[in-house]
C-alpha cells in the first residue's frame, strides 16, 4: 500500500483515508498518481485500483465534433476527407446527376433539398433540369427525323433514289448549302439572277466489276528485272546453281561442321518498310527471297555481285509470308489483301491467284514437301487451314479445329503429318488430307507459339513461345514436349520472331526484340553467342542451307544483313 501513496486504499479496507496532519491540500498533483493514470492505449486491464472520484470525473479536453452522443457512441462517422454521412440513392439517379455535372456543370445537392452545386447561373438558366429531362420528346424526335432525306436503295448508285445511307442530309443543311452557293456568286450591276433548270443525269448504273477497285488493282501483277545481266555467256539465267565457288552447293546438307557467325559481310537495302519473311533457295541457297510490308517481293543474289535480281509487284497490302516450292521454280506469297499468288521465280509471271471462301488473310503458307506435288497449305485468320491444288486452283481440303488465327504449319514424319499452332495457345497434329486432328495439346501454362522450325534429326520441332523462350516438341507419334530442351535469354514478346537451326543441328538461332541474334548449343541449351544485328527488332533469321556459318537477318527497318 505504500507504493500507491497515502491517499489510496485497497478495495477490501474499511478504514477511511487519513487526512494530512497540517489541514492543508497541496495544489500540485502527485507525480506517482499521474504516472499510474496514464495507461497505454493498448492496455486491456488496470494496473491499480482507481478511486470512485476518478471514475466519475467528466471528460477533459476539447470535444470531438464528429462523435455523436446519441445512439451508439463508439460508431464513427468521420472519414479522412471529412464527415461521411449515410444516404440512400438509386444507381439511375446517381448516374443521371453525374452525367449532368459532367455535361452541364451543375448537379443537385443531396444534403439540401432544392439546392444545387456547381455552375449556379447555368442551373438557373436551365431551370435545374438534368440530362434526362432535357431529352427531346418523341414528337420532337419524329419531326426532326422527317426533315432528313431518305436513305435510298442500296442497288442504285447514282440518280433518283440512289443510296445515301448515313450520309443523307437534312433539309435545313441543304437549304444552308444552297444559300452559301448563291452567296458566293456575285452578279454584275446590269445582270439579273435567272434560275436554271437542273437536267437529271441518265447515266447507266455501274456494275460491281467497274466499282470494285480493290479487286481490279489486286489482279494486276508486274515484274522488273533489276540485275546487270539476265543471261550469262552460256544463256543461263540466275536459276542456274553457280559452280565457280569454293563450296559445293549441290552436296548433301548437314555434312560439314557449322560455326557461329561473328562479322557482317554484306547488307542489302531496297525495301522501304519492315521485312516479314526471308527464304533461301531450296537446297543450294544461291538466291534469297524477301517479302516486305511495302507490298513488294524481291529476289537477291547471295554470291558474286550480291545484287538485286528481280522485283515482284502485285499485292496491294503488306505481304505476310512467302515460301518456295520444293524445286524452287515457283514460290507462293500471301498478303493482307486476302490473296495468295503463285509466281514463276525465273520470269516473274503470276501463274495463279487463290482466295478462301471467306476471304480470310493468309498468315502462313507451306508447300507440300514432295518434289512432284502441286498442293500447298495456308493458315488463315479465320481459324482454318485450307489446302489448295495449284493445277486446278480449287480448294481440296479444309482443317477447321483451331479457335483463333493459325500461326505455323510444320511437316513431320516423312511428310505424312503436319503440326499447326494458333493464337488459341494450342498445338494440333494432323494426318495429311484427313481433316481430324490426331493430337491436341493445350496446357494452362502454354503461350501462343508464333514460329516453328524442324530439327535436322527429324525427331523434334522447335517453337517460338510468347513467354520469351523456345520450346521443343517431339515429332514422333506422341508429340510430347521435351522439357529438358528449353532455350531462354532473349526477348520475343509481342513479335513473331523466326527460330532457326544450323544444318548440322548443332546450334539454335533466334532473333530478338532488342535487335540481337542469339545462338544456343542444342545439347546443353546454353546461350553460346549474342550479336547486335539491327537497331530494331530482328523478326527474320535464316541459316544458309549449305554454308557452315552464314546467316541472313532482317528487321523492322527494311534492311537485310548477311553474316559470316
Amino acid at each position: 500500500m505504500a507504493l500507491l501513496g497515502e491517499q489510496y486504499a485497497s478495495s477490501d479496507e474499511d478504514t477511511p483515508v487519513s487526512k494530512p496532519q497540517n489541514g492543508t491540500t497541496s495544489a500540485t498533483p502527485d507525480p506517482m498518481r499521474l504516472q499510474l493514470m496514464l495507461a497505454k492505449p493498448t492496455d486491456t486491464a488496470l494496473t491499480y485500483n482507481v478511486p470512485y472520484a476518478d471514475l466519475a470525473r467528466p471528460s477533459q479536453g476539447p470535444s470531438n465534433p464528429y462523435k455523436t452522443t446519441q445512439g451508439n457512441v463508439l460508431k464513427r462517422k468521420n472519414a479522412l476527407t471529412g464527415n461521411a454521412q449515410e444516404a440512400v440513392i438509386s444507381d439511375a439517379t446517381f448516374t443521371a446527376q453525374h452525367r449532368t455535372f459532367q455535361s452541364l456543370g451543375y448537379t443537385k445537392d443531396p444534403s439540401v433539398p432544392g439546392a444545387f452545386v456547381g455552375d449556379l447561373a447555368k442551373a438557373q438558366a436551365l431551370e435545374g433540369r438534368d440530362v434526362i429531362q432535357m431529352r427531346p420528346s418523341k414528337e420532337e424526335s419524329a419531326a426532326f427525323r422527317r426533315k432528313r432525306q431518305k436513305k435510298g436503295d442500296a442497288s442504285i448508285v447514282d440518280g433518283d433514289g440512289a443510296y445515301k445511307g448515313p450520309w443523307a442530309r437534312y433539309q435545313d443543311d441543304q437549304m444552308y448549302e444552297d444559300e452559301a452557293a448563291l452567296g458566293e456568286e456575285e452578279l454584275a450591276s446590269d445582270e439579273e439572277y435567272i434560275e436554271e433548270a437542273i437536267v437529271p443525269a441518265k447515266d447507266a448504273v455501274p456494275t460491281k466489276l467497274t466499282s470494285d477497285y480493290q479487286d481490279d488493282i489486286a489482279n494486276t501483277e508486274t515484274t522488273e528485272f533489276n540485275g546487270s545481266a539476265q543471261y550469262d555467256y552460256q544463256g543461263r539465267t540466275y536459276m542456274h546453281v553457280p559452280q565457280d565457288l569454293d563450296i559445293d552447293l549441290r552436296a548433301e546438307a548437314g555434312t560439314q561442321k557449322n560455326y557461329i557467325p561473328k562479322k557482317l559481310i554484306h547488307t542489302w537495302k531496297s525495301h522501304t518498310k519492315a521485312i516479314n519473311a526471308l527464304r533461301f533457295f531450296p537446297d543450294s541457297g544461291h538466291l534469297l527471297l524477301s517479302a516486305s510490308a511495302d507490298t513488294k517481293v524481291k529476289l537477291w543474289d547471295v554470291y558474286h555481285d550480291r545484287e538485286l535480281l528481280r522485283t515482284y509487284s502485285g499485292h496491294t497490302k503488306s505481304v505476310t509470308d512467302a515460301t518456295f516450292s520444293p524445286t524452287g521454280t515457283h514460290f507462293l506469297t500471301g498478303s493482307y489483301d486476302r490473296y495468295m499468288k503463285l509466281w514463276d521465280t525465273e520470269t516473274g509471271t503470276c501463274l495463279s491467284r487463290f482466295q478462301t471462301s471467306t476471304k480470310a488473310v493468309p498468315h502462313v503458307l507451306r508447300f507440300y514437301p514432295s518434289t512432284d506435288t502441286r498442293e500447298f497449305l495456308a493458315g488463315t485468320s479465320d481459324k482454318k487451314i485450307v489446302q489448295f491444288d495449284t493445277r486446278s486452283g480449287e480448294m481440296t481440303q479444309e482443317y477447321d479445329h483451331h479457335l483463333q488465327a493459325v500461326n505455323t504449319i510444320t511437316f513431320v514424319d516423312n511428310d505424312r503429318r503436319f503440326i499447326t499452332t494458333s493464337d488459341d495457345k494450342s498445338l494440333r497434329a494432323w494426318e495429311y488430307n484427313i481433316p481430324v486432328p490426331i493430337k491436341f495439346i493445350a496446357e494452362p501454362y502454354m503461350y501462343s507459339l508464333t514460329r516453328s522450325h524442324p530439327h535436322p534429326n527429324n525427331k523434334s520441332v522447335l517453337f517460338q513461345s510468347g513467354d520469351n523462350q523456345i520450346v521443343v516438341y517431339a515429332s514422333t507419334d506422341r508429340f510430347r514436349q521435351n522439357r529438358k530442351k528449353c532455350f531462354r535469354g532473349h526477348n520475343n514478346a509481342g513479335y513473331a520472331i523466326d527460330v532457326g537451326v544450323s544444318p548440322d543441328g548443332q546450334f539454335v538461332m533466334s532473333g530478338d526484340s532488342g535487335g540481337f541474334v542469339c545462338f544456343w548449343d542444342w545439347k546443353s541449351c546454353k546461350m553460346w553467342h549474342k550479336i547486335q544485328a539491327h537497331e530494331g527488332a530482328v523478326v527474320c533469321a535464316q541459316w544458309h542451307p549449305r554454308e557452315s556459318s552464314k546467316v541472313a537477318t532482317a528487321g523492322l527497318e527494311g534492311g537485310i544483313r548477311f553474316w559470316d
